[in-house]
């Protein structure tokens, strides 16, 4: 017995001796790499098409700053917003455009559209908006439902949309991650993928969730909606810190997202339309450490625009739709202005439609008249930042496009006349400086792959039938 205790003291001590001795140096001691709670395998394949300095000159420009330029000029050159005044130098090799009588502004901008996840056709086969499989489907993203052959991007093209945030539906809690794309012809979203916008998570309140999820075990009720919220986030909280303390355990795709958003790496965008329930969001928000971008539709956003102001919330809005469900009863066409008018107000002109995206600008109009009507007189210059700089900024997209400002994307669109009135059209559209659409050159007015031939079969049909 002795001799066995003697050897088995003498293999721990030489074990002992084997290890190596803790180094009081931390320059040896690899750091952990941290975890990415955003890191994208999906990456953006954007490249701009090449285009020679352009340069619009002698026209009406509105900046998107709030400034207001009477004959003056844009030029864009690599892709950039070069210079904006009255006086703009114009390089040997520019195309020059003649802007008499014309008008220039930013690229419109939609922050909330469905378009190549619900696309066109509007058939079953192309319904990949909601993930209606559970309350909260944080794991999935918009993005991979994207078909790029939509005509919806084209038409859109059309009416001045040179950006836009595709978003999952609102059948869910927590729907997934929405993507903010370039608006170019592509065969892959990954080129269209705006490169270096910060994804948005979308989310709902009120009576879609419950509704959906009323007969498939709940929520189904607006108090069940707030704690499965708050049920996810709490889960996502913890999964945070265990991956910020270094737990190297199984990925989660849905708490990388939820957690994304909590560490500010993820914007999110709430649809809701009563007040009481954006109040109850802002605080839920204040519970779980995360900050909200913007409510979505918000009809009854008027009610509490000061306080939307104070918290850097902003309110993206219908001009005038109303009514069609119990929690939209209470709407105004004064929304969009009693947001803007709060002190440190962001209001946004959304479409949420395949057809309302081709005319935004006459949606702004709407919400111009209706401010008019009731003493509120919004001038051009400012109803502009409805639809570029507004969206712009909610979407973590300001630095880079929203406003002609020297260094930025020469995202632009010039117009036949001033783009608030129902007369108005986009006659050019640039994204970053090149001509990609000209309502006066059939040649640069693109097509989907899926339109090519349309017009075949409709000839056809006016003969008595395809052959």
């Amino acid at each position: 017995m002795r001799l066995l205790l003697t050897a088995a003291a003498a293999t721990l001590l030489a074990a002992c001796a084997s290890q190596p001795t803790k180094s009081t140096s931390t320059a040896t001691t690899p750091s952990a790499k941290s975890y990415s709670f955003v890191a994208d395998p999906y990456p953006s394949t954007y490249q701009r098409i090449p285009s020679p300095p352009v340069v619009i000159t002698n026209a009406t420009v509105l900046d998107g700053t709030g400034r207001r330029l009477d004959g003056a000029g844009v030029l864009m050159q690599d892709g950039k917003i070069i210079a904006v005044g009255n006086d703009v130098a114009v390089p040997t090799d520019a195309i020059r455009v003649d802007g008499t009588g014309k008008w220039i502004t930013p690229g419109i901008i939609d922050i909330h559209s469905h378009l190549g996840v619900y696309a066109s056709p509007g058939v079953s086969a192309n319904s990949d908006g909601n993930e209606a499989t559970a309350p909260v489907t944080a794991q999935v993203w918009a993005e991979h439902s994207i078909w790029p052959q939509d005509p919806g991007f084209l038409t859109a093209l059309a009416g001045g949309i040179t950006s836009l945030q595709i978003l999952p539906g609102s059948a869910n809690l927590i729907g997934g991650r929405g993507v903010t794309l370039k608006n170019v012809p592509s065969t892959t979203y990954q080129a269209m993928k705006f490169p270096g916008a910060p994804w948005g998570l979308k989310m709902a309140c009120g009576e879609n969730p419950k509704r959906v999820y009323g007969q498939k075990g709940g929520p189904s009720t607006r108090m069940g909606n707030v704690a499965g919220y708050r049920a996810a986030f709490a889960e996502a909280a913890d999964y945070m810190k265990k991956r910020k303390g270094g737990d190297t355990g199984k990925r989660d795709l849905k708490e990388d997202s939820l957690a994304g958003a909590i560490n500010g790496d993820i914007r999110v965008h709430i649809h809701c339309y009563r007040a009481d329930e954006m109040a109850t969001m802002i605080d839920l928000a204040k519970e779980f450490g995360f900050r909200i971008s913007a409510f979505h539709h918000g009809v009854e956003a008027y009610k509490v625009a000061d306080r939307l102001a104070a918290e850097g919330i902003c309110g993206a809005l219908w001009a005038d739709w109303w009514g069609f469900k119990m929690e939209s009863f209470d709407g105004i066409q004064e929304d969009i202005v009693m947001v803007d008018r709060a002190k440190n107000g962001c209001a946004i002109v959304h479409s949420d439609s395949e057809e309302g995206i081709q005319r935004l600008n006459q949606e702004a109009a709407k919400a111009m008249a209706n401010g008019r009507r009731i003493g509120i007189d919004i001038p051009p210059e400012h109803a502009i930042r409805w639809i570029t700089a507004n969206p712009a900024k909610a979407m973590g997209i300001d630095g880079m496009t929203g406003t002609l400002e020297p260094g930025k994307m020469a995202d632009v669109v010039l117009w036949n006349g001033n783009p608030f009135s129902s007369y108005a059209q986009a006659e050019q559209v640039y994204i970053d400086g090149a001509r990609l659409y000209d309502r006066h050159d059939p040649k640069r007015q693109p097509k989907s792959d899926f339109m090519l031939g349309q017009d075949l079969l409709r000839n056809d049909a006016k003969q008595g039938g395809a052959r």
